[in-house]
């Protein structure tokens, strides 16, 4: 219970000292909020103003680069895990030597902590406009958060099995099929689906600095205070992003 005090005591410091520095204003946002509803919507007295209704005209062009970003999103998840597996292990303490589990901790932290944005901008600077660097932005930005999950399942694995598979003669190749899979299948498949998702929704804003998909349009349209063109690009994500949620989650209830 004491430790339950401190740590509600610390964030309680940690809010208290954070306020004045996050200028976070209840009145402004109250007070604003009647110009964030002229700017959506539009007024009046400026024919043509808000963001609807959306602009459907080059349907067929957003269509087609939001293709490319859900390809995006799956190669980048798809490469993703053969960075993610390896350090997974590497990243378990039940499993790695304790020198190599040391290493790998800080590595994991390291790729957290690299914005996909950033990432995006070395790989079109090594490669050229186009998906591909946004693919290898994402396989390496997603690998850490990735491995680090993945890492905790492994840890979380019952060592009796282990043992029984140790047991019966088998190799250590044999330990990690039958002993260490079977348990961490469920959260593998699931970890996976769930990082394809937040990697489709990285991918649509990647191509913002040129590493294609439908980032490089939404930027062209807002670029171009073309608000409405914006509203399709924005409708289409946010349908596309439903339908790779849904689709995940019904894959995922059949797998687990």
């Amino acid at each position: 219970m004491r430790s339950n005090r401190v740590a509600a005591g610390v964030v309680l410091l940690a809010l208290a000292v954070s306020y004045p520095l996050t200028e976070i204003s209840p009145a402004g946002l109250i007070s604003g909020l009647g110009d964030s509803v002229h700017f959506v919507f539009g007024t009046a007295d400026r024919p043509g103003s808000g963001f609807f209704p959306p602009n459907f005209s080059r349907m067929d062009v957003f269509a087609h680069q939001m293709l490319i970003t859900v390809g995006m999103g799956l190669w980048g998840t798809v490469l993703c895990l053969l960075l993610a597996v390896p350090l997974s292990f590497a990243g378990a303490q039940n499993v790695a030597p304790h020198w190599l589990y040391l290493l790998t901790r800080p590595v994991l932290d390291f790729l957290r902590g690299l914005p996909d944005l950033v990432l995006a901008l070395i790989f079109v600077a090594a490669l050229g406009l186009g998906p591909f660097p946004g693919i290898m932005a994402l396989a390496v930005s997603s690998a850490g958060s990735l491995a680090k999950l993945l890492s905790e399942a492994i840890e979380a694995v019952d060592e009796g099995q282990i043992e029984a598979v140790r047991a019966s003669g088998a190799s250590e190749l044999m330990v990690l099929q039958y002993g260490f899979w079977p348990q961490i299948l469920p959260a593998f498949m699931s970890l996976t689906l769930y990082r394809f998702e937040v990697n489709v929704r990285a991918a649509t804003f990647l191509g913002i600095v040129g590493a294609g998909g439908i980032g490089f349009y939404l930027q062209e349209a807002m670029r171009g205070f073309d608000f409405r063109s914006t509203c399709a690009i924005i409708l289409i994500i946010l349908i596309t992003v439903r339908l790779v949620d849904w689709g995940s989650a019904r894959l995922r209830a059949r797998i687990i």
